[in-house]
């Protein structure tokens, strides 16, 4: 059995450190541009996508290319954790750490900005599919995080791209 929820769930943590570092570079240039007027005018939409464009989809390639080269991202390197190959044990190509990534980070951080512009949009009631969408927002985490305590210890990210986290000192089961 290979779970590990603890060390996954402080190097995810660790990872987060990373991430808001560049989240505190975004928002200083993206309080400049709004205090000179250059973003003030954004529609909902607009701003949906330019937040995809700046933060969720570098984040996304980042954690894929770090997952596909070195074996792990920042936080799974220090926690001693490798993402490979479910089956063989083998490093994964950058494509399938990219799927397993946009269903760990993107699907989620998205559902929570079509919440967040959803509601800055709105005077009044709350629409159904802004509540479903905001129901899915939590449950998509939550089932990330319960999936790291049960059976093998594999989320649905893992699954969808038929990886598995191990520790870095285990050795490569196709030898």
């Amino acid at each position: 059995m290979n779970r590990h929820p603890w060390a996954r769930s402080a190097a995810w943590l660790i990872d987060l450190v990373w991430i808001g570092g560049w989240v505190a570079v975004l928002a200083a240039v993206g309080a400049t541009l709004y205090a000179t007027g250059v973003v003030r005018d954004l529609n909902v939409a607009a701003g949906n996508v330019v937040s995809f464009l700046v933060l969720v989809a570098p984040v996304t390639l980042a954690l894929a290319w770090f997952e596909s080269g070195a074996h792990a991202t920042v936080g799974k390197r220090i926690r001693r954790l490798r993402v490979v190959d479910a089956t063989t044990g083998a490093r994964i190509p950058f494509l399938r750490a990219l799927v397993r990534n946009a269903v760990k980070v993107t699907v989620p951080w998205e559902l929570g900005h079509v919440v967040v512009y959803g509601l800055t949009g709105t005077s009044g009631g709350v629409s159904g599919w802004l509540m479903a969408a905001a129901i899915a927002a939590n449950l998509v985490p939550a089932l990330y995080v319960a999936t790291l305590f049960v059976a093998a210890g594999r989320t649905p990210a893992d699954w969808l791209s038929g990886t598995m986290v191990v520790p870095a000192n285990q050795e490569n089961r196709s030898s």
